[in-house]
């Protein structure tokens, strides 16, 4: 099935179906037996219907077989005379060839998808010393029984017994003398594939490590000299490693010539979407165009495009035409490319290649691990009892306790108090006045009237009469303290001092009555807090584990940024291609070369496939992606109106899709 980007590109070229073939059609038998008693038109009717699945090697081999056959009947001349023949023959030949069409498409972009993921695996690692190493350990059981077998070759091809002393250094020299010391040995190559291609590796490593060797004049003479004596060692230690990361280097380059290569086949066939259009209204156009098709896909632009070859094609047989390209599109090419790889040994090794350091040390690990936690059983039993009790603990006392006490709070209302009672002031208030009117009727003798008019001044605060009987009784203290009113004048301030102090608790009391429920929210806000924090991280690592989390989690938004960076750099540095000088005469500076073309599509089609499988269905977040997508994926727009759509959606989905605090995480794309 093609993708859903070949299915964009090709809906323009949508064709109609004839009307009268479906329903018939659906009762055609097209075996031998009856293939001759059905008339020309319901046979035509027939293969036009037959062609509504998707192209197999199969199908298109019987239909074009049908359709030649077909020809050759001697009553068929003169039914071509009849223009509905002719339309359905045409119908035919065009519904074969835009589906061969989308299928070239969907294998180039599948073929350059491949070489660009095998690439940015052996760029990631390559990027890391660590990886490298890992990776040495993981193939060097293969690369050691490769250099047992080409060892054990040469000492048969010499007649030279097997024994240990034949893999002594001395002897693999005598085996495989080396003429030019610039040169990497057999066994190295046999190691080292890579340095059939490179032979100067090991002596731009050896220059390499040699730069971090230290100035003599830098240091002591005996750090120099203990330097001097270890730089050979280190040199060979490191050489395995050097040599390794040479080869990721490589092998990612040489895929991404592959990719290059496939990309600007996909750049060229995507251009070719108004061609195919002109050959579908112009049936005369078709030898042409099925010759271009043919050779762009193989990957051989000068056949392509070279105008002898283009004309010889005219006096070719289109249904012919149609059978070598069927026969590229969904064998010799894909046959070819895989061939290439594998030759070339630029696939990531096999899944039991790379993880068999894991089988050899995991079951050991597991053992001792099993074997060291039943030995430590009775300490593990109880740091499990001390972390069920801690988890207890901190849920009852620091997370139910304190809700009760919220919901406890918001029901009560505050009506209680928190420090002093309502009544306690009151009867403190009620004896200081009790005890004012008592001196004042004593000692100043006043009426009923004045003590009401006193009982007035009390609750406002006011003891000025008090105040004035203290002020007499101070001036002899002793003669007042022993005869007179002080000491009552004393208690009743002492008294006054209690209410005051009541009343100034009351106050505090009412302003934590009405900050109650904040008090009570602080104190269950810090476990709340620790709980959300650590179940947020427990699903974020969930969900992060399993490729998912918001919008497919920052794993796949960061390749999301990548690809949209990508897109950008190609639009503004557009790398130069193989292109036809019409094709730069019509373009003019706005055209997009194929190879640019090719990798942009890579690109998208990663931007497609993000937003068909993270974006909500039905959302306008995804529709609205979709369409700048589709833009991007037009062939016709020029690169002015590509880099308004690229700035468009880094305004637009950029601060969505969170893009802008992609490059200070640093997440690693394995």
């Amino acid at each position: 099935m093609p993708s859903p980007f070949v299915d964009h590109l090709l809906k323009p070229l949508e064709l109609s179906r004839p009307s009268t073939s479906t329903a018939f059609a659906r009762n055609v038998d097209l075996n031998e037996s009856k293939w001759s008693e059905i008339e020309p038109k319901e046979k035509l009717q027939s293969l036009l219907a037959s062609l509504n699945q998707p192209l197999s090697p199969s199908l298109v081999q019987d239909t074009v077989g049908s359709l030649i056959q077909l020809e050759r009947r001697p009553e068929v001349s003169a039914a071509e005379a009849d223009p509905e023949n002719k339309a359905l023959k045409e119908a035919i030949i065009t519904k074969l060839l835009v589906g061969l069409y989308a299928e070239g498409i969907e294998g180039c972009l599948s073929q350059a998808t491949q070489a660009e993921t095998e690439a940015e695996w052996w760029a990631d690692i390559e990027r890391s010393w660590l990886n490298v190493a890992w990776y040495l350990l993981q193939t060097l059981p293969p690369r050691l029984a490769k250099l047992i077998r080409v060892i054990l070759g040469a000492l048969r091809a010499q007649g030279v017994p097997i024994s240990l002393s034949a893999f002594s250094p001395s002897s693999l020299r005598q085996l495989f003398p080396s003429t030019d010391h610039r040169r990497p040995s057999a066994l190295s190559t046999t190691v080292f594939p890579h340095l059939r291609r490179q032979p100067f590796s090991i002596t731009s490593s050896t220059i390499l490590y040699s730069t971090f060797s230290p100035h003599p004049t830098s240091h002591g003479s005996v750090f120099t000299k203990v330097w001097a004596t270890l730089n050979p060692v280190l040199t060979l230690a490191i050489m395995p490693i050097e040599l390794t990361r040479q080869e990721c280097n490589f092998k990612r380059k040489e895929l991404e010539k592959i990719r290059d290569q496939r990309a600007e086949a996909l750049g060229y066939l995507s251009q070719m979407r108004g061609e195919l259009a002109v050959a579908v209204k112009e049936p005369w156009n078709i030898q042409r165009f099925v010759h271009v098709l043919t050779y762009v896909i193989e990957g051989d632009m000068e056949k392509a495009f070279n105008p002898s070859d283009v004309e010889s094609s005219t006096t070719q047989e289109p249904l012919q035409q149609i059978l070598r390209l069927s026969t590229t599109v969904h064998s010799t090419q894909r046959a070819a490319h895989l061939r290439l790889l594998e030759s070339r040994e630029l696939l990531r090794p096999s899944g039991l290649t790379l993880i068999w350091p894991q089988l050899v040390l995991l079951p050991p690990l597991c053992v001792y691990a099993l074997r060291s936690a039943y030995a430590s059983r009775a300490a593990f039993f109880e740091l499990a009892m001390d972390a069920k009790a801690t988890v207890e603990g901190f849920v009852r006392g620091w997370l139910l306790d304190p809700l009760k006490d919220v919901i406890k709070t918001v029901r009560a209302g505050g009506e209680e108090g928190v420090i002093v009672q309502p009544e306690g002031i009151a009867a403190d208030f009620a004896s200081l006045e009790r005890m004012t009117l008592a001196l004042a009727k004593d000692q100043l003798k006043y009426t009923p009237e004045q003590l009401e008019a006193l009982s007035r001044q009390i609750r406002q605060g006011d003891l000025t009469p008090v105040l004035r009987i203290y002020e007499e009784d101070i001036k002899s203290p002793v003669k007042s303290a022993l005869t007179g009113t002080l000491l009552r004048s004393v208690f009743i301030q002492v008294q006054k001092a209690k209410v005051d102090i009541d009343q100034a608790l009351a106050g505090i009391d009412k302003l934590l009555k009405s900050q109650e429920l904040t008090f009570a929210f602080v104190g269950v806000a810090p476990a709340l807090a620790i709980v959300y924090l650590l179940g947020g991280s427990l699903v974020t690592l969930w969900r992060g584990g399993r490729g998912r989390g918001k919008y497919g989690g920052k794993r796949v938004i960061s390749g999301v940024w990548s690809a949209m960076r990508r897109t950008e750099r190609l639009l503004v540095s557009q790398p130069g291609s193989r292109q036809r000088k019409e094709d730069e005469e019509k373009g003019g500076s706005g055209s997009i070369p194929p190879l640019t073309s090719g990798l942009l599509l890579l690109s998208v089609a990663r931007l497609r496939s993000y937003a068909e499988t993270h974006l909500p269905p039905r959302s306008r977040l995804r529709e609205g992606f979709l369409e700048d997508v589709g833009d991007l994926e037009n062939p016709d727009l020029g690169r002015g109106d590509k880099m308004r759509v690229v700035e468009r959606m880094w305004r637009c989905w950029g601060e969505t899709l969170g893009w802008g605090s992609i490059p200070a995480q640093g997440i690693s794309r394995k």
